[in-house]
């Protein structure tokens, strides 16, 4: 193609042209990335990459090989055998969470949403699937907690809609317990502004869920301890940070088991803080705050608190069809990993309704919990006793 000469601008204009065309381009780029980098992190093609990726870098570089290069560099361990090594960075990743033979652990956290690649779906509830997992909470701000205004019109509507009288069962034999107790609920703090409520005040936060627990376990017959310690304070009190929640529950549940004999079922509520559309049902005109269960998967008891997990699961969706999100596994990858269920057999992690939530439906639900709760510990006192 010939191009007219200079003289009558066409040039000029080519150039314009050109450099729009290659501007376009660049933009359209940057937005066939970002959509690249969303369907990776937000849709199920992400954990066919997950394990490609992975197989081809361990493929391309062996472990004896990584051991060996890094060895090279840092001259005390090259007198170290490759157990030894192994060793040593098997302590770096029970601190830092790094694995130097797990590429993804390096750039997870980096890439918006890929932070659950590792949560697993052990079951999935109605609606769920990788782009609404649970959300865990951060820590709460000073701000956050200062000078907050309850509803209390709201609890009470919720305590005399669901109120009743409580008998005292002797024996205990549940222990519940909150490593975020702060997790609140917005629409029980009059002055809120966070999109993730933090709270003390344990009439807003999961303690009342705890509380409501615990007295419809007793009307079944069911003798249940709550622990109701403020881990926003306790923390502060040890200097800790919010990364020891799980450390302080954990001396909680300890010292609870020491001094009872009788505790076999720990169960760690909680809260999600996905929005309201996801954590609610309606069940035969009844709205439900939805809840589902988190399983550590690096404890000795994972299968067993698996199936514990998998067959209340199951009954409650029998009763009340789309209750349950499902029932989720974690790794340290993205959580605690162990949860304190290391401890019993019988130990879970209820996650009940989302920031969103009112008292009514969070309280409709802890009631389906307990009743069904209630049939299985029934049977499962009569299987242990013979």
């Amino acid at each position: 193609m010939a191009y007219k000469s200079r003289k009558d601008g066409t040039l000029p204009l080519l150039v314009f042209v050109t450099v729009k065309s290659l501007a376009r381009m660049i933009v359209l780029g940057i937005i066939l990335l970002y959509v690249s980098v969303w369907l990776i992190s937000a849709t199920a093609i992400k954990l066919k990459v997950d394990t490609l990726f992975y197989t081809t870098v361990s493929d391309m570089v062996p472990k004896e090989t990584l051991l060996k290069l890094i060895s090279e560099e840092i001259t005390p361990l090259r007198v170290m055998n490759e157990e030894e090594l192994e060793s040593d960075f098997d302590w770096l990743e029970s601190v830092t969470n790094v694995s130097l033979f797990d590429p993804r652990s390096l750039f997870g956290r980096e890439i918006p949403g890929i932070e659950n690649y590792h949560t697993q779906i052990a079951v999935a509830g109605k609606g769920t699937d990788i782009t609404n997992l649970p959300v865990e909470s951060p820590a709460p701000t000073d701000d956050q907690l200062k000078n907050q205004e309850i509803d209390q019109h709201q609890i009470d509507r919720a305590n005399g809609e669901n109120g009743g009288d409580i008998k005292e069962v002797d024996k205990k034999s549940v222990f519940i317990y909150h490593s975020h107790s702060w997790e609140a609920f917005s629409p029980l703090i009059k002055n809120n502004q966070s999109k993730d409520p933090a709270s003390t005040n344990e009439k807003v936060n999961v303690l009342a869920i705890g509380s409501k627990l615990q007295q419809e376990l007793a009307k079944r017959g069911i003798g249940a301890v709550q622990d109701k310690t403020d881990a926003t304070q306790a923390l502060k009190d040890k200097n800790w940070t919010y990364y020891e929640s799980y450390k302080l529950s954990r001396e909680q549940v300890q010292e609870a088991l020491a001094g009872n004999g009788d505790l076999n079922y720990l169960i760690d509520i909680h809260r999600d803080s996905q929005p309201r559309d996801i954590t609610t049902k309606t069940i035969n005109g009844k709205q439900y705050a939805r809840l589902f269960f988190i399983v550590g998967k690096e404890n000795k008891n994972f299968e067993k608190n698996l199936a514990i997990a998998k067959e209340l699961n199951s009954a409650l969706e029998e009763k009340y069809p789309g209750i349950s999100r499902g029932v989720f596994v974690k790794t340290k990858a993205e959580g605690n990993g162990v949860y304190n269920q290391d401890l019993t057999e019988r130990a879970m992690l209820l996650e009940f309704g989302g920031v969103e939530n009112n008292l009514i439906e969070l309280y409709n639900s802890t009631e389906a919990f307990a009743e069904i709760f209630a049939k299985y510990y029934k049977q499962d006192v009569v299987e242990v006793n013979g």
